[in-house]
């Protein structure tokens, strides 16, 4: 039996398209254990959305298919579970909020009617006590006069607002797992800094594991407790937060960490720029993704993709190279 609470292995997900399959997840394997906040981080288009959409089973089919893997939640499969079955799940065992705050709420709908339905649903509410759960759930997140703002359609709250009341409808049915999908990219830095905290004091107050997809490092720095770095459908590195950002191992996350600027250098420096562009996988890779971006790249390195290997306790990486002294690993 696993000691983590999510236990994902081997996970791809393809995409048809008129150009051809896409390979946007190519064997994604990690663990999150109870309580635990695990960062993900990458550029656009490196996968991490569509892995968790894909253990939560919204991933649209077709054009979208969970081709291989499993994704063990409680002993169950949520990789195998029915429409009927996994809708039990979401919303109340795992909660998730999404990008865009929006786009995510259903604009005809009132607040007071869309955060009621998961409690009516999951949790058997009946009106009543829905709508006086609703109120609480908005006070929580800090949203003021709670209860007359029930009425409300979404177009008459602010952005960070609407987001407030996703976290709320996400943890509404007290999800034991919260899945969050860059719930701050469209917000202005100071709400970005209030949804944080908020994040934070109700991760402690109600010990749920938290799994933050985010391509802002300096986000994930100040919440994550471990980091996964994704690129080209792949892990390719894992650490604990201050392992990763103190001994960044795969060129890569090198990359990414060099390219934020820092408060704390001592002098001016330029900014690190990665060349070239992300890759369009329409063949599932078989060499490394990064080798054509990549400086320390070796002849092995186009021919073979490297497994995620043990580097110190905790701390793995996929690459052949040893980037601290350039020779093969």
């Amino acid at each position: 039996m696993s000691n983590y609470l999510l236990d994902v292995q081997g996970l791809e997900t393809t995409f048809k398209t008129p150009d051809g399959v896409l390979h946007a997840v190519n064997g994604v394997s990690f663990g999150l254990k109870e309580g635990e906040t695990l960062g993900v981080v990458g550029e656009s288009g490196c996968g991490k959305s569509v892995t968790m959409l894909s253990v939560l089973g919204l991933i649209p089919s077709p054009p979208g298919e969970i081709k291989a893997g499993k994704a063990m939640f409680f002993g169950h499969d949520l990789v195998k579970m029915t429409n009927a079955e996994i809708r039990q799940v979401r919303g109340a065992q795992i909660g998730m909020v999404f990008q865009d705050p929006m786009t995510s709420l259903n604009p005809v709908l009132t607040i007071g009617r869309q955060l009621e339905e998961p409690l009516m649903l999951h949790v058997g509410m009946n009106k009543k006590q829905a709508s006086e759960r609703a109120a609480e759930l908005l006070e929580m997140v800090g949203i003021p006069n709670a209860k007359d703002r029930l009425s409300d359609y979404p177009h008459q709250f602010s952005g960070g607002m609407r987001q407030r009341v996703m976290i709320a409808m996400a943890l509404s049915c007290s999800p034991q797992l919260l899945i969050a999908d860059e719930p701050t990219t469209a917000l202005d830095v100071t709400i970005q800094a209030q949804i944080m905290d908020l994040v934070k004091r109700l991760r402690n107050e109600l010990g749920m594991a938290i799994i933050w997809i985010s391509h802002d490092l300096g986000v994930v720095a100040g919440l994550a407790q471990r980091v996964i770095v994704m690129y080209g459908g792949l892990i390719i590195e894992e650490a604990s937060v201050n392992d990763l950002y103190a001994n960044p191992t795969h060129p890569y996350t090198i990359g990414l960490l060099g390219s934020l600027p820092r408060v704390d250098a001592k002098e001016r420096t330029k900014l690190y720029s990665i060349e070239g562009s992300p890759p369009v996988l329409y063949n599932k890779p078989t060499a490394c993704p990064f080798a054509p971006r990549c400086k320390w790249a070796m002849e092995r390195c186009w021919k073979e993709n490297p497994a995620l290997e043990t580097v110190s306790p905790e701390h793995r990486v996929a690459c052949w190279v040893d980037t601290k002294t350039g020779r093969a690993r």
